[in-house]
Parts: C-alpha cells; structure tokens; sequence
C-alpha cells in the first residue's frame, strides 16, 4: 500500500511537471538532483530520472562522465620477466559511461544509430593518439573498456527503465564511489521505429564538497608540501604507535 501511494504521488506531481512542456516536445525528462556530492566516507549514491512521453517509443539514457585521457598498456614476457611491452592512449574518452533502456538496446537500436549516438559501450568511440595496427587496436580497445568495467566506471549491463503506464517513466544512475569529479552529461533518447525522435540532454555535477574537498584542493594546488605533511604525518603516527606499544 506504501509503494502504490509513493508511484501514485510520484506519477502525479511528475504530471504537474511535465505539463507545460508536453504541449511542445513529445518527450520531457529531468533528474531528481543535479549535484553529486562526494564527502568523506562517501560510498556511491543513486540519483533518479524520471521523464514522459508523448505517445509510444523507446527510451535509452546515455550517461557520460568528463572526458579524460587513458593508457592502455600489454605486458610479455621478455628474458623470463613481464614487462609493458606495448602501450596505446586513448583520448578524449567517457571516464564514466552508464546506458539504461526501456528493453534490450539490440532490439531495436540500429548499428548506424547506436554508432551516431554512441549508444552501448561497443560504440563509444575511442581515438588513440598511437599508430597501432587494426588488430592491436582492436586489442587495446578492449582492454580499455575491460579495465574500466572492473572499476565499475563503465557498466557490465544496460539497467532497467520502467514505464508507470504508457507515458511516464523512471530509472535509477548509479555513481560509485570512485567516480570522477566533473560535468556529467545525461542524454535522454526517444526512438520509434529504430530511429531518434527527440532527445533531451542535461547536465549532472560531481563534486567534492567539505573537509575532504579541501584536502584535496590543497593536494592539487600544492603537491610539494602535501607530500611533505603526509611523509611527517606518517612519521608522527608511527611514533605515537610505537611509544604506546612500549608503554604495554
């Protein structure tokens, strides 16, 4: 009875919401919070979308976090020792990336459309700054997606979006707690007929905010002696544990 309560008022104030903009664009969607705040102790957070539409369609959510530069490195063996042997960087790349869809992305997203709105991960486009042949790019590119996923920066699967009746509609974006700080993008797509009707693009801000963001300010601003301070605090700890476990 609570939740039929929560999705009722969730589903009429979203009709409040949406009203006014419904009579211009057939499709509307918002997020419950624009700012991701990383404080200490900060273990991940769930950040709401929720949207309507005029009419049916598909729906996918393309989250992308700031762009960054990766370097992507293959070990041998080399003399009975492994070593990087090769390396490729990659440029201009997601360093979050995140798609959820209203069902299986395949059933109804083109590759054509998919590669023009970078839709699911084996479209995002990676430029490498290297010269590598196809194959040994091919190689590193999945090694870089593979690293990213054990991370948890690039998702492992597409998540759900559900529909609350034929028009409205709703899906949790997971941010873990290794996130990058930045200006996120998050893409909404409705698609009919496998082709892109409308879109709507907004921003999401991660941030840290509070003791832990003055840290790491200060680390950035002045490297030198934050490495400094951590050497002398380390060495104050040891101190202070040593002369307790001789008081023992």
């Amino acid at each position: 009875m609570r939740r039929l309560r929560t999705v009722t008022t969730f589903a009429f104030c979203l009709a409040l919401l949406m009203a006014p903009r419904m009579a211009t664009t057939d499709l509307v969607a918002d997020l419950s919070n624009h700012l991701v705040s990383i404080t200490t102790g900060f273990t991940g957070a769930d950040i709401l979308l929720f949207g309507a539409t005029e009419g049916e369609g598909d729906v996918v959510v393309v989250v992308r976090g700031p762009n960054a530069t990766k370097v992507v490195r293959r070990k041998g063996r080399v003399g009975g020792i492994w070593i990087n042997t090769a390396e490729v960087t990659f440029t201009d790349v997601p360093s979050f990336y995140a798609v959820a869809s209203s069902r299986p992305i395949e059933q109804f997203v083109s590759d054509s459309v998919g590669a023009r709105h970078e839709i699911g991960i084996e479209q995002v486009r990676l430029t490498a700054s290297d010269v590598a042949p196809a194959e040994d790019l091919s190689e590193f590119r999945e090694g870089f997606i593979r690293n990213m996923q054990r991370s948890d920066l690039y998702t492992r699967e597409t998540a759900q979006i559900a529909f609350l009746g034929n028009r409205l509609f709703r899906t949790d974006i997971y941010f873990p707690d290794n996130a990058p700080t930045g200006i996120y993008t998050v893409a909404v797509y409705l698609l009919r007929d496998g082709e892109v009707t409308s879109a709507e693009i907004t921003p999401l801000v991660v941030s840290k905010v509070g003791f832990s963001a003055r840290i790491f300010d200060f680390a950035h601003r002045h490297a030198m002696a934050y490495g400094v301070l951590a050497i002398l605090f380390a060495v104050v700890a040891g101190w202070i544990a040593s002369a307790v476990f001789r008081k023992e």
